[in-house]
């Protein structure tokens, strides 16, 4: 396998709404350093995918309105390769304009799609795997996956269930998909131990990809196919963007994974965290005697319980009575919420935009 066939496409054009106060639209969670660890998720991101592809075959799919935050957190990247989205239209349509775009530069890539903003704890076994899966998908007609072992019946992470008797060489053919199950059905999935967690870490060589697209996605793929004289040439964006508002609104997972054949998982182990949520957050966490995730110089826990606390270091929280709960101080908003509701910040964000409008988003 030639390293230069091997690419990287960091999404990082989320929102990152369950992160609220915290993530903002306009400074959202993947420009944050949200464990305290001294860089950014996307610096850790771009970090790791460095080590595993050539620096110049790392590209960013980003939202044009975070541009300038991108090139002052990855100060080396070239502006060749960071790609913008005009709008927001969700993971497909992102991976067919790289996949066309690519196509156009080396018709012999292999690609991963990664988000910009999870954490992963072993970076060597990430690298390995890494590795593993553009070696598979090199030499199959494969749209592989990563998946990770799960640790417990979270609702919500999607879910695939992978056939334990069919393996290539520790890759696995995927027989299902589910989108973030019921406790009860999650606890079913863990008993059976044939589910992993969906990691949302796609990895294909162009031509798989652009079979799936002319096959599922034709409509969507079309919009690309306008394009094609104009990839890697000044007039991309400008063309890009007149075709994008033709795109449907739909991810990778619905669009082409669960309905393809030939896509397959490799089983894995490197410490992964979408760190989606602050549950999350506080799961990954180091916690003083009490439980107590605590981010912030003056915050004193009097008597409190497995809370996650983030407050300015310029500001003394004192804290006492509570147990179990999400305490976010900002310099514009106070969140204090159960941990077990914090899955429904998102509908807290709307109710905020439906009173408040934009200005505390």
């Amino acid at each position: 396998m030639n390293e230069k066939n091997n690419y990287v496409a960091i999404m990082a054009g989320g929102i990152g709404s369950r992160f609220w106060p915290v993530s903002r639209a306009s400074y959202p969670k993947q420009f944050l350093d949200l464990l305290g660890t001294g860089k950014s998720l996307i610096q850790w991101t771009y970090n790791r995918f460095s080590k595993i592809v050539p620096q110049e075959n790392i590209y960013f799919i980003t939202n044009q309105s975070y541009i300038e935050t991108l090139k002052e957190q990855i100060p080396e990247i070239s502006d060749d390769n960071i790609i913008s989205e005009p709008s927001r239209k969700n993971t497909s349509p992102c991976a067919a304009y790289f996949a066309h775009k690519l196509l156009a530069m080396n018709p012999d890539a292999n690609i991963i799609m990664s988000p910009a903003d999870h954490l992963i704890m072993d970076e060597e076994a990430f690298e390995k795997t890494a590795k593993e899966a553009l070696s598979f998908v090199s030499q199959n007609d494969a749209l592989l996956t990563l998946g990770i072992k799960p640790t417990r019946p979270d609702t919500g992470y999607g879910y695939i269930q992978y056939d334990v008797e069919e393996s290539l060489n520790k890759v696995y053919r995927v027989k299902t998909f589910t989108e973030k199950p019921t406790l009860e059905l999650a606890k079913t999935f863990i008993k059976s131990g044939d589910f992993l967690w969906n990691s949302g870490i796609f990895v294909w060589n162009v031509k798989t990809i652009m079979n799936a697209l002319e096959q599922y996605q034709p409509e969507l793929n079309e919009v690309f196919l306008h394009a094609t004289d104009v990839y890697n040439t000044p007039k991309e964006r400008e063309t890009i963007s007149a075709l994008y508002t033709q795109c449907t609104n739909i991810s990778i997972d619905y669009g082409i994974m669960e309905k393809a054949k030939n896509v397959f998982v490799i089983p894995s182990y490197f410490g992964w965290s979408d760190l989606g949520t602050w549950e999350s957050a506080y799961e990954n966490s180091d916690k003083d005697y009490l439980g107590n995730a605590v981010y912030g110089k003056n915050v004193m826990v009097v008597d409190a319980n497995e809370c996650m606390i983030k407050a300015p270091d310029n500001k003394l929280v004192v804290l006492q009575g509570l147990e179990e709960f999400v305490v976010i101080d900002t310099d514009d908003v106070l969140l204090i919420c159960q941990r077990n509701r914090e899955q429904q910040i998102k509908e807290y964000v709307a109710e905020v935009k439906r009173n408040k409008g934009d200005k505390y988003l």
